[in-house]
């Protein structure tokens, strides 16, 4: 209704302006109740005429035509046939629209020339047609020029959403080629090796057992990381290869990390506290990767060392901590490795912070907070 009020309000102006011009012309008849009807019916045409169209530029030309041959109201009885034109033909009514001003103009010519006084030159006839006909071919010019513009303007448009969507789709292509370039790189240069790893640890074991003994800890430890690492290759693999999540790990795991450390010599406590809720798939995974990074760590940097993992469960935070009573000191700093980057970086990009530094009583501390703005499930 919106869109079609100032076609309303035209139209009313357009009645006022032939009502007007009908009174005070000289040459024009007494205007009657049936020509005020006509003026009405022109205002409601122009009314609907971007919704209708074709039916609004037949009922302007009849109602004007009949006023003017009724009233001879002059050259205003024109003018909302040109709007009635240009509207049809910017909707694409090209046929309708020249029809409707030939008729028109037609009709307009002979009315004219049939009460045309004796004396009259006909000279003026012809330059008032002249005039209109350049008027009615400006309209149907203008509509024309209109439509061919909103075209080009949708098409445009078009094809700027088609190049989005191409980008987006070579974008996708791209992540998907480089995922796989990585799945492969990820297979040869490290399922090998670890396969190997944990094939002659089995054998190690497997000859200890054949002569009596008892494989050692640290043994019985390089086969089952040597396992467990193959299993997460695979599928981290899966997920490289597919768009899927595959089996994501998390913090439910840590009981197994913690096996593994102990297997590995270094004794492991896990302490749970607040009330365990299911976690964001990104949360939970991160939080495992750090604890995983962080018991790592205390094997290979620590000595003999104990480690305790802590997981607090909050309403609106997750907090993860590892720490050791190993050899680190605040007198020596701790260069961040390869591990540390990457931990911060998984915390920080979940909008968690990190904290990874020596204890002031010996050994390292590593915390990792992540905030869960949903709050409990």
């Amino acid at each position: 209704m919106r869109r079609d009020l100032p076609y309303a309000l035209s139209g009313l102006a357009l009645g006022v302006l032939l009502l007007g011009n009908a009174a005070l012309a000289p040459d024009a008849a007494p205007v009657r109740a049936l020509d005020v009807v006509l003026v009405l019916v022109m205002a409601a045409a122009v009314a609907v005429c971007r919704r209708y169209p074709v039916v609004a530029l037949l009922a302007v030309a009849a109602a004007m035509l009949a006023l003017h041959v009724r009233v001879h109201s002059g050259v205003s009885a024109a003018f909302p046939v040109l709007g009635a034109v240009y509207v049809a033909a910017w909707r694409g009514h090209r046929s309708a629209a020249a029809l409707a001003s030939v008729v028109f103009l037609g009709g307009f010519l002979a009315r004219d020339i049939s009460v045309a006084p004796a004396g009259r030159p006909g000279q003026l006839i012809v330059e008032r047609t002249a005039l209109l006909l350049g008027w009615f071919v400006a309209a149907n010019v203008a509509g024309l020029v209109a439509r061919q513009r909103r075209a080009y303007l949708e098409q445009v448009e078009q094809r700027a959403v088609d190049a989005e969507r191409t980008r987006e789709e070579m974008a996708l292509r791209r992540a998907g080629e480089e995922r796989l370039r990585i799945a492969r790189d990820l297979h040869d240069s490290l399922t090998h090796s670890i396969s190997v790893i944990k094939v002659q640890a089995g054998i190690a074991v497997h000859l200890a057992r054949k002569h009596g003994e008892e494989p050692s800890a640290a043994l019985l430890a390089i086969q089952e990381a040597g396992g467990a690492a193959m299993r997460e290759l695979r599928a981290t693999l899966d997920v490289l290869r597919s768009p899927s999540d595959g089996d994501r790990v998390g913090l439910g795991r840590v009981g197994e990390l913690a096996e593994r450390t102990r297997a590995a010599g270094v004794p492991v406590q896990v302490t749970v506290t607040g009330q365990r809720r299911d976690l964001p798939a990104e949360v939970d995974q991160a939080g495992y990767r750090v604890v995983q990074e962080a018991l790592t760590n205390v094997a290979r940097h620590a000595g003999s060392a104990t480690a305790q993992i802590h997981v607090e469960y909050a309403p609106v935070e997750l907090t993860v901590s590892v720490t050791d009573d190993g050899q680190a000191s605040p007198v020596r700093p701790v260069t961040p490795g390869v591990g540390l980057r990457g931990m911060r970086e998984r915390v920080t990009g979940l909008g968690g912070t990190l904290h990874a530094a020596a204890r002031d009583a010996g050994g390292f501390a590593v915390r990792a907070r992540f905030p869960l703005d949903d709050g409990p499930a």
